[in-house]
């Protein structure tokens, strides 16, 4: 493996690129899994820190480390009690800074046992939190998902076991909807019936134009359309870990978030929003159902402090139906967006030998964007500042887009897509 994938597969503690992510607001965990002021706290790990979350008896959110700076122990096993976490052990008390605010034996002494602790804000239904320097701490998520009311969106997470990269650059990568999702569009509620669905299944040969911006990258795909024009499906990757998938007719937009747990595991987070009023009761319970990017979870697993792993998964074979796949009712023999997609990426390897893969011209869009990985990692050890980190550069939006075969797509989405919030969602 090369000095730059080295690099970017690598993000815990004291590492270049974990450095960066902590640059950004990380989603933690949902909002629901620490519901109650004074609740359980729960254990999380990011970035490969084992930390607590928990919500104070004011009920604020608070991110610390999970182990007390006195003897080691978990604070997993103290008491969330008159806003802090109060040590099982010896009563060491901290409170959601981290800040340690009584030791019974010796008051004196509380100053020099400080333990690490996040910022932490909500948006969506989701506790994010800072873990980077505090005083280059930005301003608040700028993703438009994250800044509507939760009425407009639903949010969920699953367990993805490989490495957050490559798990990302299936994100990147949409030309792959042509093949393993072609037949999954035509069922599921939030694809199905549309335009967009017989241009893609028609044509597999995308064509990508790759346009770079403030906040990441723009995909153009271009497909065959009608005989007078071309189908564009603009996608969006927000850097560092976010991408915007385009709606299918009228149907929610979409979304994810890649975030490392450890360099083997990471959090996929699938998003659908409305910009412009509340999903409809029928929408968001086929979304609790596991229906479009979401999932199916293991029995018992999507509980505060559970695993999150979905039901489909590697100890099962992701349930591949060979008859379904041999009949064209899924072309892997998956069902779902998300476990097909998990199938092929943890097929990979916990960590993918990147040395062994030959990449496409179609895969223009991922070398950029490992290319602006490493070029941020690199410029923040040497002391130059991210500048993707503004609210305003995550300011952007994903269409599907009939255009002539003789207009370009890149001046037509920076009128209507970036900073777009006020133009109607673009869709097929």
């Amino acid at each position: 493996m090369n000095d730059m994938m080295k690099t970017l597969v690598r993000t815990g503690p004291g590492t270049p690129t974990g450095a960066l992510l902590r640059r950004f607001w990380i989603p933690i965990l949902l909002s629901s899994e620490i519901a109650d002021p004074d609740g359980p706290q729960v254990r999380v790990q990011i970035l490969g820190e084992k930390l607590l979350a928990f919500r104070d008896s004011q009920g604020r959110p608070g991110l610390i480390s999970e182990f007390c700076s006195h003897r080691g122990v978990s604070l997993y096993f103290g008491r969330n009690e008159d806003n802090g976490i109060r040590c099982s052990y010896h009563g060491l008390k901290f409170d959601i800074e981290g800040k340690c605010v009584d030791i019974p034996q010796a008051p004196q002494m509380c100053e020099k046992f400080h333990i690490a602790g996040y910022p932490c804000l909500e948006r969506a239904g989701i506790v994010w939190a800072y873990m980077g320097p505090k005083d280059k701490q930005p301003g608040p998520p700028g993703v438009e998902w994250a800044n509507l009311p939760e009425s407009h969106v639903f949010v969920s997470k699953r367990l993805q076991e490989c490495n957050y990269l490559q798990a990302m650059e299936g994100g990147i990568d949409t030309s792959h909807v042509s093949f393993v999702h072609k037949f999954e569009v035509d069922n599921d509620p939030f694809h199905q019936g549309t335009k967009a669905n017989d241009y893609i299944k028609k044509d597999g040969n995308v064509t990508f134009e790759v346009e770079k911006h403030d906040g990441g990258l723009t995909l153009f795909g271009r497909r065959n359309g009608e005989p007078d024009s071309y189908y564009w499906r603009v996608t969006q990757w927000i850097f560092p870990w976010y991408n915007l998938i385009p709606p299918f007719g009228d149907h929610a937009l979409g979304g994810h978030v890649w975030v490392p747990i450890d360099d083997h595991n990471c959090w996929a987070w699938s998003i659908n929003f409305r910009p412009d009023q509340p999903l409809s009761e029928q929408e968001r319970r086929d979304l609790q159902d596991g229906k479009g990017v979401h999932c199916e979870y293991e029995p018992g697993t999507n509980v505060p402090g559970g695993t999150w792993r979905p039901k489909a998964n590697k100890d099962n074979d992701y349930l591949i139906d060979r008859v379904a796949q041999k009949e064209r009712r899924a072309f892997s023999g998956v069902f779902g967006f998300a476990a097909q997609d998990a199938s092929l990426q943890e097929s990979m390897g916990p960590i993918q030998d990147h040395e062994a893969e030959k990449l496409l011209p179609s895969d223009r869009a991922i070398m950029m964007a490992r290319r602006m990985l490493y070029e941020a990692t690199v410029g923040l050890a040497q002391g130059q500042e991210p500048s993707a980190t503004a609210s305003m550069a995550q300011r952007v939006r994903a269409a599907g887009v009939l255009l002539p075969r003789e207009q370009k797509p890149q001046q037509w989405a920076k009128t209507h897509l970036v900073y777009g919030e006020d133009q109607p969602v673009y869709s097929l």
